[in-house]
């Protein structure tokens, strides 16, 4: 698994996730993508970020089958703690990050690419919070901001997705592209923002954050809150457990929807 930064001529740096099969991330790799949203806050020659993903979808959320293999609550409590660490990494970065999202956008990809500023997304891309599957609770704090408010209860209780397109007519998918198109249509949208004043973008940044109606952070936290209670009630693990089985004989659903 990598998660790779690089920084382009023109002050875009494209942070990239890549862990076959699914993008769905290990502990490690959730820290690792805050660790790279935090190198581009520090880094006064990156103006924008583009965050996007190779492989089959954009994210797939937290990779269920290392917290199944992993004896207490350690790989659970490293699962909270890194999804927290990269959502804030997104919505606090200095810059503004657009999310380049292709194929499924799951659980913990809806929190990446729900605290993004601009979301730009490939034609096959679909969004969803398949959380109470798992056991679990996250991530409607950022699908909150993706879509409105009785879509988004809708969603989370029906464990249902949303096509990209759909959400264009929210407002919060800027455009929808063929797949091949995606990367460009990103890079288009980072490039006009690269070429403003970086002083007032980083300032505008901090200030549209400063006048958001709800505190992301304090918001998400309190969802796990409850993840944390169906842990200890036993839900979660008999639900995860179930989810490993179909994948081992080869039923689970594509995309390895996790919880967060």
């Amino acid at each position: 698994m990598t998660i790779t930064s690089q920084l382009r001529d023109d002050h875009v740096r494209v942070v990239t996730m890549d862990a076959p099969p699914v993008n769905a991330l290990t502990v490690q790799g959730w820290y690792d993508v805050a660790a790279a949203l935090d190198e581009a806050s520090a880094d006064r020659d990156t103006h924008v970020v583009v965050l996007r993903a190779e492989g089959r979808g954009f994210n797939a959320g937290v990779d269920i089958k290392e917290m199944q293999h992993t004896t207490g609550f350690d790989a659970l409590l490293g699962a909270n703690r890194g999804c927290f660490a990269a959502f804030k990494a997104v919505y606090e970065c200095a810059v503004p990050v657009v999310a380049a999202v292709h194929g499924f956008c799951v659980g913990g990809g809806v929190g990446l690419a729900g605290n993004a500023d601009c979301v730009v997304a490939s034609d096959d891309a679909y969004f969803g919070v398949p959380e109470v599957k798992q056991g679990a609770l996250g991530a409607a704090t950022h699908m909150a901001r993706l879509v409105p408010q009785h879509m988004m209860r809708t969603l989370y209780f029906t464990s249902r997705t949303i096509q990209a397109a759909d959400l264009v007519q929210f407002g919060s998918v800027l455009e929808v592209v063929p797949r091949d198109e995606l990367d460009a249509a990103a890079l288009r949208v980072a490039t006009d923002i690269a070429a403003q004043d970086t002083r007032v973008i980083r300032a505008a940044k901090e200030c549209l954050n400063g006048i958001d109606p709800v505190d992301v952070n304090k918001s998400y936290r309190f969802e796990q809150g409850f993840t944390m209670e169906l842990n200890l009630m036993g839900v979660s693990d008999e639900l995860r457990d179930r989810f490993v089985g179909k994948q081992s004989a080869g039923t689970a659903e594509s995309g390895g929807k996790a919880s967060t």
